[in-house]
């Protein structure tokens, strides 16, 4: 009674994201009622492994006490302080403080933010300002990535580059360009890193050459793995070279690692592994383990005090109600400690498990491509592995795959084209991973059973 309830004010009052909202209405939601560890219980009490940990965020996993003891006690003591006015709070002063002692080389200032999507849009704020103080106003052309993601705000969206996100908005802004992405399995040049990295270079040469010269360029931006765009990675080396040659230009580097970031792909920051130090980096999810809402951007000295210098006793006209918000850095404190106490460490002993047991259903006849890096993966699948032919529209992978994998107490990311995305928990033991793959082994011989996938087969 009480889902059903749920069900049709879901349907009458609330907005979801990125959604087709009558398709939402028609379908109904899915009610999670509660979760531990690396499972959620829907409303009607059946248990699924969350193999998407939420929405790429929940790091620690569900019912953490540590993350859910610090809320607490912050709330009690001081549930908001603000940033403006020259005033603080401890855990958000403790917490930058913690995060810049560990981030790659010379980002030692953090500005926090709500989460991802205005991280990447304060970015465009402060190299806007970066350029103006360097007496480089011409310098107002941002570059990013193909299949890339760098949220949904009104100009983040812009540098996003999937069209679900343009569509019907009037983006990007004819300032924001693009270049092919790295996608290894389906590159013209081939799988070899060395020509892949070549291509990349190159289209960034070329795109820089067509803006006007590398002086009308601000910023270039890239994630370390591109995941919204499908858990595309790229080559060892590649965000290396990217990032070098940006250096070499005099083009600033922005890491997007809100994916990324926080133990995702084995270190605290990816980064860190591609020997990267970018001149800034936008941090969110995995910060606080999804519990509240925190982002977070790193800037680089020579960044900052480039527009500290040039604001002098002048205020810098950014920011946010609820930046640096104590109840979120205290989180983010807990979480951290969380990850270094042994988080980092068995999410990198799961995810070598993970991508082991993805690596072991190559020989399914769906399966055209296995990819990832610690517990970020994906399995792409096709119904001709030789021409690498994608799951017909008509099969509805998004939707279809979903339902059975969800039927199969399994939560994934299943992407409209065929391609099934993995970001499960840090804390995961060996049955949760067992039982991700096991239902993902029995979701890939359904699909394989479905009508319309049988159909482009033959």
């Amino acid at each position: 009674m009480l889902s059903n309830s749920l069900i049709e004010l879901d349907r009458a009052h609330l907005v979801h994201p990125v959604a087709s909202y009558r398709g939402h209405e028609k379908a109904g939601v899915r009610v999670i009622a509660s979760g531990a560890g690396a499972t959620v219980t829907d409303a009607a009490g059946r248990q699924l492994v969350d193999g998407f940990a939420g929405l790429w965020c929940v790091n620690a996993g569900y019912g953490q006490q540590s993350l859910i003891d610090a809320a607490t006690r912050q709330m009690q003591e001081l549930p908001y302080a603000t940033g403006y006015f020259g005033l603080g709070s401890e855990p958000a002063i403790r917490l930058a403080a913690a995060l810049a002692e560990r981030a790659p080389g010379d980002l030692n200032h953090v500005y926090f933010t709500l989460g991802g999507s205005d991280a990447v849009d304060s970015t465009i704020r402060f190299i806007r300002y970066y350029w103006l103080a360097k007496g480089q106003p011409q310098r107002d052309q941002f570059i990013s990535i193909e299949q890339g993601y760098h949220g949904s705000s009104t100009v983040g969206s812009g540098l996003t580059a999937l069209p679900a996100f343009h569509a019907g908005f009037g983006v990007p802004f004819d300032w924001q360009h693009k270049i092919p992405s790295h996608y290894a399995y389906r590159n013209p040049v081939g799988g070899d890193a060395d020509a892949i990295i070549a291509a990349s270079l190159a289209a960034l040469d070329a795109k820089i050459a067509e803006i006007g010269g590398p002086e009308r360029v601000a910023a270039f931006y890239a994630e370390p793995i591109q995941g919204s765009g499908g858990v595309l990675v790229p080559p060892d080396g590649w965000m290396k070279a990217m990032c070098d040659r940006c250096r070499s230009l005099g083009i600033l580097f922005i890491a997007d690692e809100v994916i990324t970031g926080f133990g995702r792909t084995g270190p605290l920051f990816a980064c860190t592994d591609d020997g990267v130090v970018p001149d800034m980096m936008t941090t969110a999810k995995g910060l606080t383990s999804g519990y509240v809402p925190m982002g977070a951007v790193f800037l680089s000295d020579a960044v900052y005090d480039t527009i500290a210098d040039a604001a002098g006793s002048s205020a810098v006209g950014h920011g946010y109600t609820y930046s640096a918000h104590p109840v979120s850095a205290a989180v983010g404190l807990a979480a951290l400690h969380l990850y270094e106490d042994s988080l980092l460490a068995n999410g990198a002993r799961a995810g070598a498990r993970l991508m082991a047991g993805l690596h072991a259903l190559r020989d399914h006849p769906l399966v055209g491509d296995v990819r990832g890096r610690g517990m970020l993966a994906a399995i792409e699948l096709v119904v001709d592995k030789e021409r690498k032919t994608p799951l017909p529209a008509a099969a509805e992978p998004s939707r279809r795959i979903f339902d059975r994998a969800w039927s199969n107490g399994l939560v994934i990311r299943a992407f409209a084209n065929g391609v099934l995305g993995y970001a499960p928990p840090l804390c995961c033991t060996d049955d949760d991973i067992d039982a991700i793959l096991e239902r993902t082994a029995q979701t890939l011989d359904q699909t394989l059973e479905d009508p319309d996938v049988r159909r482009a087969m033959r």
